[in-house]
């Protein structure tokens, strides 16, 4: 089967498509054949050798996507061959073939495409565990999503806004902003710099602290972001987008009573299979989208 590896770390072009011998699923996984995949920010770090979790070389990349399964490894106890199927994996889905674990597969609903659904859990699923688990988010709080135009930054937006809380978008840009307003968000802020950001949150808020922060970025801003959470808040911890890895003075959550907590979806589907897929199932049951 053809594939595009990464054979040396560095940029895009370096890329190549090639023959690779077609994966044979062990017990517990299923082979998909890919139809769509989706790209994301982790496949521009792990082409880099910059990811949290380095596949040794060689390596197909891409971390999710949408097909059918083609086979099935021993255990495998609730899919079937033929079966439509999206799916995230730590690397590989940029290939015609590719072995994931069962508890990072599930079905299509017949109404989804698959260039739709190659692009859904990473995003969605990520955004819906932090809100849902992580960050117990409640109908009538208030959530400010930092890099709120990125992908699970506009995944946060629309499922806080479907979840009953009042969401604050902030972002780089007014086009960006225009986004998520169009997303249903209630409150636009543009970024200023570190310095200003408090008080621009506590006036796009009219004052009252937000109760969940989600933070995708990292960097600079993360500090005086979380200045401003609520008492007992929960500071999301979703990736470091803006390059840097923030350190938060520890006497701030305890003046606040409040949590950082990190948010890893790909770990949880693992350890949670159950409740994961519990999580990606709710899309068209017409069941709110409450913790």
């Amino acid at each position: 089967m053809k594939a595009v590896l990464c054979v040396a770390h560095g940029d895009p072009s370096a890329l190549q498509w090639t023959d690779v011998p077609a994966p044979q699923p062990q017990t517990g996984q299923v082979r998909i054949r890919v139809s769509a995949a989706a790209v994301n920010f982790p496949d521009a770090l792990v082409i880099t050798g910059r990811y949290q979790h380095q596949p040794p070389l060689p390596f197909s990349p891409g971390c999710e996507g949408a097909g059918v399964v083609s086979g099935l490894g021993d255990g495998v106890d609730r899919l079937a061959v033929g079966q439509r199927v999206l799916f995230s994996a730590p690397f590989g889905a940029f290939a015609e073939e590719v072995a994931v674990d069962q508890a990072s597969v599930f079905p299509i609903p017949d109404d989804m495409p698959d260039t739709d659904a190659a692009g859904f859990l990473l995003a969605y699923a990520t955004a819906y565990h932090a809100l849902k688990q992580r960050g117990r988010l409640q109908p009538g709080e208030t959530l400010l999503v930092l890099g709120a135009a990125g992908g699970v930054g506009l995944a946060a937006v629309e499922l806080g806004v479907a979840m009953g809380a009042t969401v604050i978008a902030c972002a780089s840009t007014p086009d960006k902003l225009e986004i998520c307003k169009s997303r249903g968000a209630h409150g636009l802020l543009q970024y200023g710099s570190p310095e200003t950001l408090k008080s621009q949150i506590l006036d796009a808020t009219g004052g009252k602290c937000p109760d969940v922060i989600y933070d995708p970025v990292g960097g600079d801003y993360a500090e005086p972001a979380f200045r401003t959470i609520a008492w007992e808040g929960r500071y999301l911890i979703i990736g470091f987008a803006g390059g840097g890895i923030p350190r938060l003075p520890l006497n701030l959550p305890l003046l606040k009573g409040a949590s950082v907590v990190g948010v890893i979806a790909g770990t949880f589907m693992n350890v949670a299979p159950d409740e994961s897929a519990e999580n990606v199932d709710r899309r068209g049951k017409g069941t709110p989208l409450a913790v």
